[in-house]
């Protein structure tokens, strides 16, 4: 399903999804929601995207969560299989996500940002979930993923008080990744980009598919003795990709990687 609110491009292995709903603070409809979740079915498909980055358009929100005036006029469930906003219980999306987060960030548009792997913030940024102001719980993940991310502590009080973060205590409790002034948020994003595209594909796949599979291993060392029976991790350790880098490293050239 389309949305007029959802814009997607490609470029040089990047693919961006904008929220595109400015006067509405890029608040979800439920066509939106579907739309997201054909974007990142798109960009796991594509061999050729390798980062995804998120973004709002204008500079007053990422977003602000669902749209509970178009929701309340929809029927059936206004969330696709893959979970909230497309990707909230996306298990297996191997490929990096990043949130570039400007001004407000709240409720459902919080629990999106958590669902990425990195959030680069711009110092206006605003993160919280207000949910339990008005009656309701946030259950899209963000309690679950600010609890994870940001630990058991320093998460409750924002939890039970539904208080907004600042993004440079959000830095400072982990779940964001980076803070930069609100005009420099696009190269910042583009230079992580870039740095992840260096590096080799099938490595950062599995770099992140085995962080986030250890997570769920009850023991250190039951993560590092699984790791070797991953799929995934047979198929790097057979590719071209692995042996070109230490090749190339020695050739004291740049790799040249085939994503195989």
């Amino acid at each position: 399903m389309s949305s007029e609110f959802i814009l997607t491009a490609a470029r040089d292995g990047i693919f961006t999804i904008t929220l595109d709903r400015p006067a509405k603070l890029n608040a979800i409809t439920p066509e939106m929601h579907m739309a997201l979740g054909e974007a990142f079915d798109r960009f796991g498909a594509d061999q050729a995207l390798r980062v995804c980055v998120v973004k709002g358009s204008g500079d007053r929100a990422f977003c602000t969560g669902s749209d509970l005036t178009a929701s309340a006029a929809g029927s059936g469930s206004p969330y696709p299989q893959t979970g909230y906003a497309g990707i909230a219980q996306r298990y297996g999306l191997a490929k990096p996500v990043i949130a570039a987060v400007n001004g407000l960030c709240l409720g459902g548009g919080f629990e999106l940002a958590l669902s990425c792997d990195m959030i680069v913030a711009s110092h206006n940024a605003v993160f919280g979930l207000p949910e339990p102001k008005v009656g309701l719980i946030a259950v899209g993940g963000g309690i679950h993923r600010l609890v994870r991310q940001a630990g058991l502590k320093r998460a409750m009080e924002p939890l039970l008080t539904g208080r907004n973060i600042p993004a440079q205590e959000g830095l400072a409790m982990g779940f964001v990744s980076e803070v930069v002034a609100p005009g420099a948020l696009d190269g910042a994003v583009a230079a992580l980009c870039s740095r992840i595209l260096a590096c080799a594909p099938l490595a950062v796949e599995l770099t992140k598919e085995l962080a986030m599979w250890g997570l769920d291993q009850p023991t250190l060392a039951d993560a590092l003795a699984g790791q070797v029976e991953r799929p995934a991790f047979h198929r790097w350790l057979s590719s071209e990709d692995a042996r070109e880098g230490p090749r190339a490293f020695a050739q004291k050239r740049r790799p040249e990687w085939q994503g195989r």
